[in-house]
């Protein structure tokens, strides 16, 4: 079985998490270590108390998370945070995040595994933070925004949601999984007016009708489900270990 430190270097460098600067306090990288020995990954969208319940149940001891335990500001380790904690410390599960890493990476990223689920080619990145571009721009298929909903909709049937006033024939489609926020002010000048996101504010739905967008809100968990699987995916092969999704049905 591989020992926890060749699990990490294998998972920093492909994720190239000293590459990609994240919010502030969003610690990427080991956050739980275990006894130092992995024998099974579990992979889920967040570092949870019950995603934690369910890798101990699975009977992993690695967990791979897009959204870890520490976050700005940084909470005090009291109530559910140390009960989440001595959860992990207490059954050897080691957590491991890769947060915006996870999301703009062109390969096992988020953005970019939704626009291959899409069959949507990427031809341009946007949305500068500290040195990298984390939004993701790919050319529209001939469909149009009817063909592009159908697509949506059976690919995220619980949590699809449109608000769209924008061309019906896109040339450009915006990709940004999770929070859709700083994508909605920069779809203009990079010549977007598609965009496919996890979830938006009230005030972007008048956007979308004052400045003539298509809008896809289909939910922050439902859109971030694919780079956690992808990298737990690639460990267990590289190391010939089982891995399993923790899939947290009550958020899809």
């Amino acid at each position: 079985m591989p020992d926890l430190n060749s699990v990490i270097a294998f998972c920093d460098s492909r994720t190239r998490i000293n590459e990609i600067q994240d919010f502030e306090n969003a610690h990427n990288g080991l956050q739980i270590e275990n006894n130092g020995v992995v024998t099974k990954i579990a992979a889920a969208v967040d570092a949870g108390q019950i995603p934690f319940e369910d890798a101990i149940k699975s009977k992993a001891d690695f967990l791979i998370c897009h959204h870890g335990i520490f976050w700005s500001p940084v909470a005090p380790i009291t109530g559910h945070n140390y009960k989440k904690i001595k959860t992990a410390l207490d059954h050897n599960l080691a957590v491991y995040s890769a947060h915006l890493p996870l999301d703009c990476h062109p390969e096992i990223g988020n953005n970019a595994l939704l626009a291959k689920a899409l069959n949507l080619k990427p031809v341009d990145r946007f949305i500068e933070y500290k040195g990298n571009e984390i939004g993701l721009i790919c050319e529209a298929n001939k469909g149009g925004i009817s063909e592009l909903s159908d697509q949506l909709k059976i690919l995220f049937p619980k949590t699809y949601g449109a608000t769209l006033f924008g061309d019906p024939s896109p040339k450009r489609i915006a990709i940004l999984t999770g929070s859709g926020q700083s994508a909605v002010g920069a779809l203009i000048e990079n010549q977007v007016d598609t965009l496919i996101t996890g979830e938006l504010k009230q005030h972007h739905f008048n956007l979308a009708q004052e400045l003539k967008l298509n809008l896809y809100h289909c939910g922050h968990y439902a859109t971030e489900v694919f780079g956690v699987q992808a990298l737990a995916q690639e460990v267990a092969d590289h190391f010939k270990i089982e891995w399993t999704f923790l899939n947290q049905s009550c958020l899809i």
